[in-house]
């Protein structure tokens, strides 16, 4: 995935990706990014699908018997909404987090969160409180406009595209008053794992006034640990350096841009 990212921002139109600093490849990532000063890069929250950067003994409530975070985000984020030791310890792994980021040296061009847990109402706070201390201010909300969608390609849009998408439109709100800067639509929930290129020069030729963020998961295999079943990874990377799409770009007048470009704009 890293190496793809590389691609992608080099012979592409890709220009920020999300570092998940509790991943192994995580100082690969930060080497390739520092060689790559136009790259953007954000931090990408994990508490779900992932290990903590914390020993697990830390947070124990988050983690299964392996040392793993939990899966079962229902109950889970259950707990962490009513049981204040489970917050405390969703804010202790979130702070460390952001620790390692910072220690990276790396600047913060915006936050997200794996799986959009991020929704949360209680980690949503927790992670809007600690990236003020760092200074972030631009954070991901999956605003993703159905309407849009349903131009581009007939079908039913996903049960957790849409209640995303209720979340969301909530999160915003909150966020816009405390001064959070954020796309005001953006695209890769309900195609997750599969934006080809056909989808995203489409898309393209739709995207509705303001800034847009279309998002990916590139990678050069689509067989690696950790690949998540029927995504399109080598497909999406294909995307983002396919000659159309970039034709795309120029035909439409898009800007390329980045949450941090934006905010210094």
């Amino acid at each position: 995935m890293n190496e793809a990212v590389e691609i992608a921002h080099s012979d592409g139109i890709l220009t920020a990706a999300s570092l998940m600093v509790g991943g192994a490849a995580f100082d690969d990532a930060v080497s390739r990014a520092q060689r790559l000063p136009t790259l953007h890069v954000g931090l990408h929250i994990v508490l779900v699908d992932g290990t903590p950067v914390l020993p697990a003994k830390q947070v124990p409530d988050l983690v299964d018997t392996a040392g793993r975070f939990r899966n079962d985000l229902l109950r889970l984020g259950a707990g962490i909404f009513m049981v204040p030791r489970m917050r405390h310890q969703v804010a202790a792994e979130v702070g460390a987090q952001f620790e390692r980021y910072a220690a990276s040296g790396l600047a913060f061009d915006h936050i997200d969160a794996h799986r959009h847990f991020h929704l949360h109402p209680t980690i949503c706070d927790i992670i809007r409180r600690i990236g003020q201390r760092y200074g972030v201010k631009s954070l991901r909300v999956p605003l993703e406009p159905t309407d849009v969608l349903a131009q581009v390609e007939f079908g039913t849009i996903g049960l957790e595209a849409r209640l995303a998408g209720k979340f969301a439109a909530w999160t915003a709100r909150r966020l816009r008053r405390r001064g959070f800067l954020m796309a005001d639509q953006v695209f890769g929930l309900a195609w997750s794992g599969a934006m080809t290129a056909k989808r995203v020069e489409r898309l393209m030729a739709r995207l509705p006034d303001g800034v847009s963020e279309i998002y990916f998961h590139p990678a050069t295999s689509n067989r690696f640990e950790g690949a998540a079943g029927g995504y399109l990874y080598t497909e999406e990377l294909a995307a983002l350096i396919d000659p159309d799409v970039r034709a795309a770009v120029r035909n439409q007048n898009l800007r390329l841009t980045s949450y941090s470009e934006l905010a210094g704009s």
